[in-house]
């Protein structure tokens, strides 16, 4: 079954695309599957790791929201892997490989979104970044040590989804810009239903560009990569298109990110992680067994920050509570 799939991949892949039978392979070499692809097992090991579940607790954008429709950072990783597997298939890219990385690429986020990210680099004097957590979670924090023994470009398209670095394919460059793509347009409709914007606020030379719904932006940006990219070796959008969608993300961070709001939930999460910081540098034996055993081989920063980047919204606010929050007296 296997070898029927790779001759699918060899007749209708792109020749810039990554065919599964060329793989460099994993850290650990192991038996191949007779019925699945190198790159769709990794999809899989992602998808039934602890950290992809805990992603359904984590905040995308905003803290705790009181609703069942707001964005999580499990429902933005699953928005960037269909908009990163409609880039695939529209370049004839490996939709596997594209859809692997998709799936894991936040998998080391913080709780609290960016500003969980942002403190934590300030608390840790080695710095922080999801990206590269995520890439530690699949090479060594997942299964108590051993990994998820990844290929390497699923790992490569994980640890340099951001902007500032580029991936060695095209498809993780894909999910690179399936992840703009994503965040800004779910963002949009959150920050609107949430009252915090109106459509009317949106700027009118993006929405003439882009269009005026998420779905018409998407189809947009996506059409644009299709219109740029195809045939060639590269994944970009067209010009006119990119500056539009720059300039919407910039909105969001005027508008939205960066207020006065989000700066004091900011504040207060902030707050709660720093202290849960110190306290574990200082307790490392309230530490659990695993990260106890991080801090021996990697440093207590490293432990700490491996340990609080796990943790969900909710059980940050439920260990600090129990720590530091008095408790009622029982008589």
């Amino acid at each position: 079954m296997i070898d029927k799939t790779y001759e699918i991949e060899e007749k209708f892949l792109s020749k810039f695309a990554v065919k599964s039978s060329e793989t460099v392979g994993r850290l650990r070499k192991e038996e191949p599957c007779p019925m699945r692809t190198p790159f769709q097992r990794d999809r899989d090991r992602i998808i039934h790791c602890k950290a992809f579940r805990r992603l359904k607790n984590k905040t995308q954008v905003f803290f705790s929201p009181e609703g069942d429709h707001f964005r999580t950072r499990l429902t933005h990783t699953l928005n960037v892997s269909q908009v990163a597997r409609g880039i695939a298939r529209a370049l004839s890219l490996n939709e596997d490989l594209t859809e692997a990385i998709a799936l894991g690429h936040d998998l080391g986020h913080t709780p609290f979104g960016h500003s969980g990210e942002r403190i934590l680099n300030d608390l840790n004097p080695k710095g922080f970044s999801h990206n590269v957590q995520s890439g530690r979670v699949v090479d060594f924090l997942e299964s108590d040590g051993k990994g998820l023994n990844l290929t390497r470009e699923v790992v490569d398209g994980i640890v340099n989804h951001k902007s500032d670095t580029v991936a060695k394919t095209l498809e993780g460059r894909a999910v690179s810009l399936a992840d703009r793509i994503a965040y800004i347009n779910h963002d949009i409709d959150d920050a609107i239903d949430s009252g915090f914007i109106t459509q009317a606020d949106l700027p009118k030379d993006c929405v003439e560009v882009l269009g005026e719904t998420s779905s018409k932006r998407i189809n947009k940006m996506i059409y644009s990569i299709f219109l740029e990219s195809d045939g060639k070796n590269q994944v970009k959008m067209q010009d006119e298109v990119f500056e539009a969608t720059m300039n919407l993300r910039a909105f969001l961070f005027e508008r939205v990110y960066r207020t006065k709001p989000f700066l004091d939930e900011e504040e207060r999460a902030g707050r709660m992680i720093s202290v849960l910081y110190e306290y574990y540098k200082k307790n490392l034996n309230f530490l659990p067994a695993f990260y106890r055993s991080v801090a021996d081989t990697d440093g207590v920063d490293t432990a700490v920050s491996d340990y609080i980047s796990s943790m969900s919204d909710g059980f940050v606010v439920k260990i600090f509570t129990e720590l530091f929050v008095p408790k009622n007296w029982k008589l």
